[in-house]
């Protein structure tokens, strides 16, 4: 099976063992999957798109302040290595709109010494290329996921960075798109808890 349909497959699971069999069958019953001009459209300006991202797609066109049927929905769909922490899926036609913000440009420059950015990233912002496809939970103040296809010698390409705030950090947690989701999968989605639901 297509790492991503098994992941969707997991996080139900999660959802329904933490108690969230409502949330998650509304969710289930609404969405839908991106448009094929959207995909195409994303394929277009990342020709290194990973499948399993693409797939994901498919099955849910994104998870942040989405509408889907008339209605908006903010659903966590995401998380990363920061311990039981939630994140949305973009859209498609958010990712495509996405690029490297301004904000970014002197973290991977190193401009601040005390700000901790991965030996993997590049060290020259202008020659950046990166897909943002996840926000966290507070609206992605706190941390964005992103896909870089242009890493360092170090790293490789399609590597994952996670920017955390406060204290700002870039750290590269995948080496691709399918260890990401894999990395989620052994962590038994940690980010779906009780706690979290009842938000």
């Amino acid at each position: 099976m297509n790492i991503a349909r098994k992941y969707v497959e997991g996080l139900k699971k999660a959802y329904y063992e933490t108690g969230g069999e409502a949330l998650w069958d509304e969710f289930e019953k609404i969405v839908h999957g991106a448009e094929q001009a959207d995909l195409e459209k994303l394929r277009t300006l990342y020709p290194e798109l990973p499948d399993s991202l693409l797939t994901l797609l498919e099955i849910v066109d994104g998870t942040y302040w989405r509408e889907y049927a008339g209605e908006k929905i903010a659903f966590y769909f995401l998380g990363s290595d920061v311990e039981e922490y939630p994140y949305y899926l973009l859209s498609a036609k958010q990712m495509c709109r996405k690029t490297e913000s301004d904000w970014l440009t002197d973290y991977v420059n190193r401009e601040f010494d005390e700000v901790e950015v991965d030996e993997k990233i590049i060290d020259n912002a202008e020659k950046m290329r990166w897909l943002h496809f996840s926000d966290c939970m507070n609206n992605g103040g706190t941390s964005q996921l992103f896909i870089d296809f242009s890493p360092s010698p170090k790293g490789v390409k399609g590597q994952i960075v996670r920017f955390l705030h406060d204290p700002d950090e870039l750290a590269v947690i995948a080496a691709s798109f399918d260890e990401y989701l894999q990395m989620l999968m052994d962590s038994e989605y940690d980010f779906i808890t009780e706690d979290i639901l009842e938000e």
